[in-house]
């Protein structure tokens, strides 16, 4: 019912003639509990048919909707999204990507590689200071490498650094790193963000406060954190690239992607991610081509539906297949991403280097799934529904709360499904809820979930057996020793030709057994302030190193040019 009322009044509120009093009597008309729950949907609606431009206070202010709150600001802890985004701006690694996708120096200012890749030796920058205003030195990369491999610390990205044999603070600026064995995404690896030693040394980094109320070295320090409503960030004028010429960044949490949109028309956001709808249908709005800017371009990240693997109803790989080939995905590309993306095949999008595109595909055919389902001894029962044993196919889908892309997703493969006898139920969850309390403990049937991807095409910590781990990311529980052996010989290989060729065979094997159904390929769907300049589409997207290039301008003319 809000729902559908949602659109009835935001149909009328783009309707610049429909009649303020019959809204007025719609408004009046519903329960008050119906009242309270759309007193700011409502609100915002009303604001944004008024006024001809959204009111900022704060001009130089970034204000982001998140559909979650974070979870840990610990670079090595944060494992999700919105704790990521958070992190990578109070921290600094070692290295990270231009916007050519080249690695380049972070923290360090230079390095050099022995000639057999056994050993780099990284030069700090001098004179970088942690946000206390005590200089970074090498003993805090050498601590950080300590903590990330402390099989104590409940983090994933441990074997990031797997194959280290030893690092050393030669002195006060230089580490050295040895390796064991050659490792391709060594220079990559050291992009995470580099933690200060003199304030945690000694304590326990999985609970201390530290995670969240972090100092970094990085162009934003921590401010304030309200837990399910915002978390605020503002310049570091001591950074050591130059103060970033945005004063503030705020992460605000609203957990409905529709809310969010009426926020950011009513100008309390400055940047969120459409929907697809949003982007092709409501940002059509005059007041949105005037005042904001919108972008679109293919994200690195696909959305796939996942199977909890030690359930014994999806360790044969048949039932996979059948599942994947009974979900129409060009039906979810078309309806739910109005053409904003492309169907997926495995675990790298066509951008990158390692795709492969001679992979096997499973278009929409429901009379093969059924033949698979028939091999594999499922027949329609007196339910009406596959059955084996007696016992109907029937499994439970979970997403996230406010992600209306992936509840459209979920209710099109619900349809699917049920016509050739399988029960689907879907269940919404709080996003923190569903990662910790389902995901991590591997109390789920099958989820919704999408991968943001590095350039690298190395995905040891996603499909290794190893990493099976509460808290890591193979919590599908995915075994295969072939797939185990490939990941590795991949991270051994330097030469870019031999290793896209080592994993167009991983894609085939993923492909093959399809531990997920690829779904799609999103495009990303950013919308932006039109007060924002020095914005840039790059190959890493617009918000690549944006601290240092982005800014408002004093003259008030000059934001609508």
């Amino acid at each position: 019912m809000i729902h559908n009322l949602y659109f009835s009044l935001y149909r009328a509120s783009r309707n610049e003639s429909f009649p303020t009093c019959i809204l007025y009597r719609i408004i009046l008309s519903l329960k008050y509990r119906t009242l309270c729950a759309l007193a700011l949907i409502t609100f915002a609606l009303l604001l944004t048919s008024c006024v001809k431009e959204p009111p900022i206070k704060k001009p130089n202010t970034l204000t982001v909707g998140f559909l979650a709150d974070a979870k840990r600001l610990l670079p090595m802890l944060a494992s999700d999204s919105a704790s990521g985004d958070i992190s990578g701006l109070v921290f600094n690694g070692l290295t990270k990507y231009d916007k050519n996708i080249k690695i380049t120096g972070d923290l360090a200012e230079s390095w050099t590689v022995s000639p057999n890749g056994l050993t780099i030796t990284f030069n700090l920058k001098k004179g970088v200071k942690w946000q206390d205003g005590v200089e970074l030195t090498a003993d805090d990369v050498l601590f950080t490498y300590q903590k990330v491999t402390d099989p104590k610390v409940a983090t994933p990205y441990s074997s990031n650094y797997g194959p280290v044999k030893m690092v050393e603070a030669i002195d006060k600026y230089t580490i050295k790193v040895t390796y064991s064995e050659p490792y391709a995404p060594a220079l990559e690896s050291w992009g995470m963000g580099i933690i200060p030693k003199h304030m945690l040394n000694g304590k326990d980094i999985n609970t201390d406060e530290f995670n969240r109320k972090p100092i970094g070295t990085g162009p934003y320090k921590f401010r304030e954190w309200v837990t399910g409503q915002k978390i605020v960030i503002e310049a570091n004028d001591n950074y050591f690239e130059g103060r970033p010429k945005i004063d503030q960044y705020i992460a605000k949490i609203t957990t409905d992607q529709q809310t969010m949109f009426l926020e950011l028309q009513a100008g309390i956001l400055g940047l969120m991610n459409l929907t697809p709808i949003q982007f092709k249908v409501q940002s059509e709005k005059a007041i949105i081509k005037k005042y904001f800017q919108k972008f679109n371009y293919p994200a690195f990240a696909y959305t796939y539906l996942g199977y909890n693997l030690l359930d014994p109803r999806f360790a044969d790989k048949r039932v996979r297949q059948a599942i994947t080939y009974a979900i129409n995905k060009k039906a979810i590309i078309n309806g739910v991403l109005f053409g904003y993306g492309t169907p997926c095949t495995g675990p790298f999008p066509p951008e990158s280097w390692a795709y492969n595109p001679n992979v096997k595909t499973y278009e929409y055919d429901p009379e093969k799934a059924k033949a698979l389902f028939k091999e594999a001894g499922w027949a329609i029962g007196k339910s009406g529904f596959l059955e084996k044993d007696n016992k109907p196919f029937s499994f439970t889908i979970l997403i996230n709360q406010g992600n209306d892309v992936r509840l459209k997703t979920a209710q099109i493969i619900q349809q699917d499904l049920k016509r050739i006898g399988i029960d689907i139920k879907v269940t919404v969850l709080e996003w923190q809820t569903m990662l910790h309390e389902f995901i991590d403990k591997k109390k789920f049937e099958a989820i919704i979930l999408g991968w943001g991807l590095s350039r690298d095409p190395d995905m040891y910590d996603i499909w290794h057996s190893s990493k099976t781990k509460e808290g890591e990311f193979n919590f599908i529980s995915y075994k295969n020793p072939e797939v185990d052996r490939l990941l590795l010989e991949g991270r051994r290989t330097f030469d870019i030709e031999k290793r896209k060729k080592i994993y167009n065979i991983i894609h085939e094997l993923l492909a093959e057994e399809q531990p997920y159904t690829f779904l799609y390929v999103p495009d990303a769907l950013p919308i932006l302030h039109k007060r924002f300049k020095g914005v840039e589409k790059t190959a890493l997207g617009i918000a690549h190193d944006w601290p240092m290039h982005w800014y408002v301008p004093k003259n008030k003319a000059e934001w609508y040019n």
